[in-house]
């Protein structure tokens, strides 16, 4: 079996999806998505494809290994999301290949369901009791929200007032018995995550994540020593070696993403890693059909799981949402909380071509917003 083309889709709301072809009519799909350079990565990969063509789509670790370290210079966020899509592919293919799902090729599955959790709120938190009490009465037994707007470097009292407020706001519109998580998005200064940290613990948030940037990783310890909350990050993260500076400092939950962190096959690895140290998988997830399906996949197979994020309604998906390009939507169905194991071969999901190739003749150019404080100097998004 050889791979024949690499084809890529700009699709709205923000996603890029990749179709490997192979000479036996077998293909896979992927998500190589970075979001805000979707564009960017789309070029990657079609660089990686100029390798990829002729090759035997089943030696994964190989192209893998190739594509991640022939150039001399590596990684990046662009480079590692392009691979991560490709490698989501060639692991559907796989899949098909044998005639089963992903995780039997991964040793097999340890659970029958995975618990998922949906945002509310927005990016600047509001109406949240409403939005709460909307996804308890279609079965989320947990949700995740922003603690604030964009920050001050050094906040005010009303403004640490504001955020520890939505979090006991959530915690009683979702009562004892179900979960909330809190996203500081980077948002806060080491400062401000330090004066945060112990005021939301009564609240009792799964976990907390992103408390500050990824550049300043250093501070994970003195914020893990900070509170008895989880803290939690890995988004940005694209690679073993960078997360394991942050699991020996003693965050709790790692949040590597399918689409920017080498796939499959590096996420598997970084899961490993993290058991070592006790750190559970929570896989980052605001994204697409095949990103969440390849995330299930390493779900089902990985012993320290936790939880899965998944963009159902999320404030970005606009005009599209996550199960819009499905033949099959069913196969993400939701029951108490959780989504029942797939059974299908590869990635478990059946891509609507047609409505693929019609979206990526419309397109998208998302990018984030520019968010200024009061001063008009930058603040982050």
């Amino acid at each position: 079996m050889k791979i024949t083309s690499v084809e890529t889709f700009l699709v709205p709301p923000r996603w890029l999806f990749c179709k490997i072809s192979t000479d036996e009519g077998i293909v896979g799909w992927g998500e190589p998505v970075l979001e805000g350079r979707a564009a960017s990565v789309r070029t990657e990969v079609q660089q990686c494809a100029e390798y990829l063509i002729g090759k035997d789509p089943l030696r994964i670790e190989d192209h893998w290994q190739v594509l991640t370290k022939s150039r001399f210079y590596r990684g990046g966020l662009v480079m590692q999301s392009a691979i991560a899509g490709i490698d989501q592919a060639l692991w559907d293919i796989a899949g098909k290949v044998r005639g089963c799902p992903v995780h039997e090729l991964l040793g097999g599955p340890v659970r029958d369901k995975a618990r998922i959790y949906c945002w509310v709120g927005g990016d600047d938190p509001h109406d949240l009791e409403q939005a709460i009490g909307e996804k308890l009465e279609v079965g989320y037994t947990a949700i995740k929200m922003n603690v604030a707007g964009a920050m001050e470097p050094i906040s005010t009292n009303a403004e640490i007032d504001a955020a520890v407020r939505r979090a006991h706001l959530a915690r009683e519109t979702l009562g004892p018995g179900r979960d909330f998580a809190v996203d500081f998005h980077g948002r806060a200064t080491p400062a401000n995550a330090r004066r945060l940290l112990p005021l939301l613990a009564p609240a009792a948030p799964l976990f907390v994540e992103e408390p500050v940037l990824p550049e300043y990783g250093q501070f994970f310890g003195s914020l893990v020593e900070a509170s008895n909350i989880p803290i939690a990050t890995g988004e940005r993260l694209t690679g073993r070696e960078q997360f394991l500076p942050v699991v020996q400092q003693g965050v709790a939950v790692m949040q590597p993403d399918l689409s920017h962190a080498g796939g499959i096959s590096e996420v598997r690895r970084i899961a490993t890693l993290g058991e070592t140290f006790g750190a559970q998988l929570a896989p980052h997830c605001p994204l697409g059909p095949i990103a969440f399906a390849a995330c299930l996949q390493v779900d089902f197979a990985t012993p320290n799981f936790l939880i899965q994020e998944q963009s159902l309604g999320i404030h970005y998906n606009t005009g599209n949402d996550l199960l819009d390009y499905l033949v099959d939507p069913t196969v993400f169905e939701m029951v108490d909380g959780c989504v029942r194991r797939p059974t299908g071969p590869g990635l478990g999901i059946e891509i609507d071509e047609a409505a693929v190739r019609a979206a990526d003749q419309i397109g998208h150019n998302w990018v984030p917003p520019v968010w200024r404080h009061a001063d008009g100097s930058h603040a982050e998004w």
